[in-house]
């Protein structure tokens, strides 16, 4: 169980950074598995474009084709609601990060 809980806020931070980027420019996809490896994330393909479909279908990213050396390359951008999506992620992120890493952690035996 805690392997799969792991594995879940992994998955919401990987969203995350995907948007980061797609706001900052114009991504695609082998691009993103070599960016979130930077990070420690080892996605495959099969992982990774699932993610990027579903965040364009639920219309925080769009996408438009380009063929890039012969090959069709699908690349993707934030849209507006993506971007606010991105927004109120990174506020959450600070907020817990000032709770779970900034301040001391006291146990309190109940």
């Amino acid at each position: 169980m805690p392997e799969d809980l792991l594995k879940h806020f992994f998955g919401g931070f990987v969203r995350l950074h995907i948007l980061h980027h797609a706001v900052q420019e114009t991504i695609y996809g082998a691009e993103m598995i070599e960016e979130l490896g930077r990070h420690g994330y080892k996605l495959s393909p099969g992982t990774l474009y699932p993610i990027l479909h579903d965040l364009e279908q639920a219309g925080y990213l769009t996408s438009a084709d380009d063929v890039v050396d012969g090959k069709r390359r699908k690349n993707y951008r934030a849209t507006r609601k993506g971007e606010k999506l991105l927004r109120e992620g990174q506020e959450k992120l600070r907020e817990l990060f000032r709770e779970v890493v900034e301040e001391p952690t006291r146990r309190t035996d109940r």
